[in-house]
């Protein structure tokens, strides 16, 4: 392993066991965000004493930390509760530059970290792997952390969504050799306004592809892609970065770079009968539980990351063999013996178009039906609009939804129905502003042999999915 040769194990060892974090009660700013209550979990676990504020949480996050004793007594901001004996506060994205217990944390000298920059400080004697991308992050990651957790590898880690086999989505300690983290391009903190992943300082990093988003704060594309370009420049020396080797984008990108560099493509694979299957470079065959090109990408870029950690490939592709998909992820609601219910994160165009056309590869014979959401900034701006463009044309009805009230409280103007239609270049596509009406609409389309797809960062304005399937004849 290169690593090796360059740290040294006996040096990376003793600076594990110097990574004796001196922080022992911490607040979070924003505890309820996805991530940070995750790690505010981890920090409970690790026998920190743990506090936090947040004037709204959601579930799972009021749930998980409610159970834990660490949910909030009263929503809200509360300086008081910034205290002299506090040896660090979190912040999280979600805050504002002017919340109160920032601002009486900064009067006091109190030390402030963001989100990464914790993560960083308590990986940084460690060997990073930093999964980065505008696509397909949040699977890599989780494919890696399934074939360590079943090659029996213990690593510390954080991932963007829950997985199988996992209690938590962070996970911190002082014994391991390994970091692994999804690495996110969106801004640290109101206060830090670079992307998360520009603090991790990966020694392997991965960019499975780029694909302009979050318009709100990279106005343009090449602002955009200037961001995965510093990417790049903070890989450690003597490091390495994998790259998708059929995005013209991150081509470009990597061969600007004199960093060692591992190109790849999605790795080969036959779909029959809906059962997906793959050979190894030693002629066996492995069956999986995940479908579309895709993912055969995703799960290429985990297979080299996992042989730079040490992992044989007949460990990998046994391992891989069992990875049922992170949550959210083209995730199986409900079916029948004709027709299946999916619930998948996509709703930037590059996810929205892979995830469809994934979903005809398995589903060839069955009326395909993908609702997706307009939710996130970037989707419902009238600039943006038009990069959806043929993102759905793999199926065979199309339907938009948005909720108005999603979209005055971003402070945008209302897009018309007709605007969205032409933007997706989809003369029959439906454009919904009520749930009550979408379902009503899919319980009346969703008949016969049908693959049904609700695609989105949200839930439908609170849609039961659960109801859903019942109405239309599916069980769980």
């Amino acid at each position: 392993m290169f690593l090796v040769a360059r740290i040294g194990l006996p040096i990376a060892f003793i600076a594990l066991s110097l990574l004796k974090i001196q922080i022992m009660k911490v607040h979070f700013i924003a505890i309820g965000g996805s991530a940070m209550h995750n790690l505010a979990i981890a920090l409970h676990q690790k026998g920190y004493q743990v506090t936090g504020s947040d004037d709204e949480i959601f579930e799972p996050s009021f749930t998980r930390l409610r159970q834990r004793n660490l949910l909030p007594d009263s929503f809200g901001w509360f300086p008081e509760k910034i205290s002299n004996d506090l040896d660090a506060v979190i912040l999280g994205m979600h805050a504002r530059a002017d919340n109160p217990e920032l601002i009486e944390a900064q009067k006091k000298k109190i030390k402030i970290y963001s989100y990464p920059e914790f993560l960083y400080e308590q990986s940084k004697f460690k060997k990073r792997i930093v999964i980065g991308g505008s696509h397909g992050k949040t699977t890599i990651t989780s494919m890696i952390l399934h074939v360590m957790k079943q090659a029996g590898i213990d690593v510390d880690f954080m991932v963007g969504a829950q997985l199988e086999g996992f209690e938590v989505m962070v996970k911190l300690s002082e014994t391991t050799e390994w970091m692994i983290m999804e690495g996110d391009e969106y801004l640290t903190s109101p206060i830090d306004r670079v992307p998360k992943f520009l603090h991790y300082h990966p020694h392997i990093a991965v960019i499975s592809g780029i694909g302009w988003d979050h318009i709100n704060v990279f106005p343009t594309f090449e602002n955009y892609l200037d961001q995965f370009r510093l990417f790049i420049t903070s890989i450690e020396e003597g490091g390495c970065l994998i790259y998708f080797q059929e995005d013209i984008e991150v081509v470009a990108l990597a061969n600007e770079s004199s960093i060692r560099k591992m190109p790849y493509i999605a790795h080969p694979f036959v779909t029959s009968g809906g059962q997906t299957t793959i050979t190894s470079s030693t002629n066996l065959k492995y069956g999986l539980k995940i479908f579309g090109s895709h993912n055969m990408a995703n799960l290429n870029a985990a297979r080299l990351v996992c042989k730079e950690m040490g992992v044989s490939e007949d460990v990998f592709y046994h391992a891989i063999s069992s990875f049922y998909g992170a949550s959210r992820r083209l995730e199986t609601i409900a079916y029948n013996s004709q027709s299946i219910l999916y619930r998948d994160f996509a709703h930037a165009p590059s996810k929205v178009k892979a995830s469809t056309a994934a979903l005809r590869l398995q589903h060839p014979d069955a009326k395909l039906i993908v609702c997706l959401e307009l939710h996130t900034y970037s989707s419902l701006n009238e600039i943006f609009i038009d990069q959806y463009k043929n993102a759905l044309d793999e199926a065979d009805i199309v339907v938009v939804f948005y909720d108005p009230h999603a979209v005055a409280l971003k402070r945008l103007p209302q897009m018309t129905f007709e605007r969205i239609s032409r933007a997706f270049s989809r003369e029959d596509l439906l454009v919904f502003d009520n749930k009550e009406r979408l379902k009503d609409f899919l319980i009346k389309e969703a008949h016969g042999n049908f693959a049904l797809a609700l695609m989105s960062s949200g839930s439908f304005d609170g849609l039961d999915t659960n109801q859903l399937a019942i109405e239309t004849g599916l069980v769980k």
